[in-house]
């Protein structure tokens, strides 16, 4: 057993590779998965073993070559050679000692034939009895062609050559998508011909029916021609012209590092210590207002920083921040461990790609255990480097200032294995982070440039916006002529505020950008119009009849931890051989914009266990067209899914909430139970409606309204903006504070 050896040291040994290339060698033949620095005795003989066959020797007849033998001397060594014998070596070709033994070549792959040897009957002996045959035929049909008559092989050539033309082989273009008319036009061939060809592979189409390309290019192949994908190039396509950098045009960029993690775990006091600003004192209640992007030098090197909240309110910018990042520091604070804000980070960074960093904060407290982090750290999917996973952990203090280098150490390395390029030198290409419309400037827009430069004077066209770059400014507040990769800028400009998220392009056009512009508004009128592709249980079976869905994703929100797993569990067991259930993310708490904006990005339905969505979660819903699922019996939850599955989930009854009332106080009246003094906040609250009770978000009862009052007298309903009295059935337990949601059961009319 040898020591580990340094990888730098291997690197020099060999003298024309570097670690990185070594370390790449590794992983790319499954011997490692870690960025390693030391090799072990098993990844050491790898790399020799590797680079000794990649640098082998293709030709040693150099090593044996003979001395040109003088032309006088020739006619001797021939008359020699046909009586020396030389003996046979059983040693190994390396011992050869070719300067002090005679080594004679002989080529034995040319065969001599003294012909001049051998009479005109011996060769007559040596032809096969068919080729005598065939010069027999041959002496006949030359005689007949004196005669002037033509040779009837001569005429089955001639249709041979003509039938070889028709049966020439095309390159057909198949673009996306083919009418079968077109095909056979493009495969000079009949509509009828080409229709008969597609039953016999068991596809039924008419002269006008639309292929996809893969069904074009199966029977373009099967009809004897090779296949081209025509790529249609649209207006969009010429005006950005989106082309892909050589090797040669990509220069080294800065990584994009987002901070994450539950609120007041850190996040902005490790950017403050990192800027040397003071961040935290100027933002109210110390969380983060809005997406800060900050650019710092660290030594020889930059890093950008994307600030995102970590409040619950600020999710959806979180996940715009985690869509344009290479590295996600995620920071847990050492005292607390992990958290429910946590939690939807991890998933967070997981769907977007992105390299994940752990800054285990407030090492400083007495409370600190850094241990416990890493232990639960593995319970969601993220194994510390130290103990056997690939995730890097940094203990680190803002307080006191400690490690925070160690952690932008950690940064760079992990950059720096990811090989971050990019091409300066073209039209400027990145993602709007946030944009709004500023009083007095107009829209404002915060980009992130990825590819290329953006320069005052630039046209940019980000989502159904263009405009001209009239101003830049930086993150210092500084105005600037050019951004280039990896620059967080603010522009103004633009003919209207953006979307969070969207990509823009520098273009030269200005007509063009808005024609295309123009489009896209139509575009998106029409997609308003039509109903979205959003999956639900109701419409899940067509999906996977459709072959669109392999996997239905499924947010659990519920009102103990205890219900999440029991919940998730249940769920991943009725995955079948079509579809796989995949629980992305769980928690406890009510169901809240966050949840529904992971669902929209993940294409996922959100399942509801004993607790209720917000208003602001059921608004971003019905905008999101995001199906939320609500249950009070687990079982209820199983069986809709399987049922979705099957294609037999047909709701004979839907649930329409009528309203909401607050609870403003509490008497009890005896005989009668518990009283509520309530406000109608919206909707409207009916005498025959079923009714649950809410508290935090929780349900803590479901069943009937007692009475409704409008002052003494009862009421049939009382409308939003109304004081009222209720009673509820079979239930005393109201507080101050409690909602009680008002709803009835309607029958669906099958369609």
């Amino acid at each position: 057993m040898i020591d580990k050896v340094k990888v730098s040291e291997i690197a020099k040994a060999f003298g024309n590779i570097t670690s990185k290339e070594i370390v790449a060698v590794l992983k790319e033949n499954g011997i490692t998965e870690k960025n390693l620095t030391t090799l072990s005795e098993k990844e050491l003989n790898f790399v020799f073993e590797y680079y000794t066959q990649k640098n082998q020797v293709e030709d040693f007849s150099a090593m044996f070559a003979v001395p040109e033998v003088p032309v006088e001397k020739k006619a001797k060594a021939k008359k020699e050679e046909a009586v020396e014998e030389v003996p046979v070596s059983d040693e190994p070709i390396g011992e050869v000692e070719v300067e002090t033994r005679k080594v004679r070549v002989v080529d034995t792959r040319v065969n001599d034939v003294d012909l001049d040897r051998i009479d005109n009957e011996q060769l007559e002996e040596l032809v096969p009895e068919h080729i005598k045959e065939n010069k027999k035929k041959d002496k006949n049909a030359n005689k007949n062609n004196k005669k002037g008559k033509q040779p009837k092989n001569v005429e089955n050539f001639d249709k041979l050559v003509k039938k070889e033309k028709k049966a020439e082989v095309l390159t057909v273009l198949v673009p996306d998508e083919i009418t079968v008319g077109d095909l056979a036009e493009r495969m000079k061939v009949s509509p009828a011909e080409l229709i008969k060809r597609l039953m016999l592979l068991g596809t039924m189409a008419t002269v006008n029916e639309v292929l996809d390309f893969d069904t074009a290019s199966l029977i373009v192949e099967d009809m004897g021609h090779t296949v081209e994908h025509e790529i249609i190039v649209t207006e969009e396509d010429k005006l950005f012209n989106d082309v892909e950098d050589t090797p040669e045009q990509l220069k080294d960029r800065s990584p994009v590092v987002v901070v994450m993690g539950h609120v007041d775990h850190g996040k902005t006091s490790i950017l403050d210590v990192i800027r040397n600003s003071n961040v935290t004192e100027g933002e109210f209640g110390g969380i983060t207002q809005h997406i800060g992007a900050y650019r710092v030098r660290v030594n020889d090197h930059k890093i950008t920083f994307l600030d995102t909240p970590g409040h619950e309110a600020f999710t959806a910018m979180r996940a715009r921040g985690a869509l344009v990042t290479d590295i996600a520091i995620l920071v847990v604070a050492a005292d607390d461990g992990i958290m429910p804000q946590t939690i939807e980070a991890i998933n967070h960074a997981k769907a977007a790609g992105v390299s994940i960093i752990v800054a285990i904060n407030k090492m400083d407290k007495e409370a600190a255990n850094p241990d416990l982090v890493k232990q639960q750290l593995t319970e969601h999917g993220l194994v510390p480097e130290e103990w056997g996973g690939d995730v890097i952990c940094v203990p680190v203090s803002a307080k006191k200032n400690q490690n925070i280098d160690k952690l932008l150490e950690m940064v760079l390395l992990v950059a720096e294995m990811k090989e971050l390029k990019a091409n300066p030198d073209r039209p400027g290409k990145g993602t709007v982070i946030e944009a709004q419309l500023d009083k007095g400037r107009g829209p404002v827009a915060t980009l992130l440039v990825q590819n290329g430069t953006v320069r005052v004077g630039d046209i940019i066209v980000a989502g159904t916006t263009v405009g001209r770059v009239r101003a830049m400014i930086d993150d210092k507040g500084k105005s600037i002529k050019k951004a280039g990769p990896c620059v967080p800028v603010e522009i103004l400009g633009l003919s209207d505020v953006p979307e969070g998220g969207d990509v823009f392009h520098v273009v030269n056009d200005e007509r063009k950008a808005r024609q295309v512009v123009e489009a896209r508004k139509f575009k998106a009128k029409q997609e308003e119009q039509m109903r979205k592709n959003t999956v639900s249980l109701d419409n899940l079976f067509d999906k996977i009849e459709e072959g669109k869905m392999k996997e239905l994703g499924i947010i659990v929100k519920a009102d103990v931890q205890g219900s999440v797993e029991a919940v998730r569990q249940s769920l991943e067991r009725i995955t079948n051989e079509e579809v796989r259930v995949n629980v992305i993310h769980g928690a406890v708490g009510a169901i809240n914009e966050s949840d529904v904006m992971l669902a929209s990005a993940s294409n996922a339905i959100i399942v509801g266990f004993n607790v209720r969505p917000t208003p602001g979660a059921v608004s971003s819903a019905e905008d999101a067209e995001v199906d939320i699922r609500l249950y009070r019996v687990i079982y209820d939850a199983i069986e809709d899914i399987e049922a979705a599955l099957k294609g037999m989930l047909a709701p004979k009854f839907k649930e329409v909430v009528l309203g909401h009332v607050e609870i403003r106080t509490t008497f009890k009246v005896s005989g009668v139970g518990t009283i509520g003094g309530a406000y109608v906040t919206d909707g409207k609250i009916q005498r025959n409606s079923s009714v649950r009770v809410v508290r935090d978000g929780i349900v803590i009862h479901e069943g009937l309204l007692g009475s409704l009052k409008r002052f003494k007298d009862d009421a049939k309903e009382v409308a939003q903006g109304y004081e009222c009295g209720v009673s509820i059935d079979k239930f005393n337990d109201i507080k101050d504070g409690d909602v009680i949601e008002a709803y009835i059961m309607e029958e669906v009319k099958p369609d």
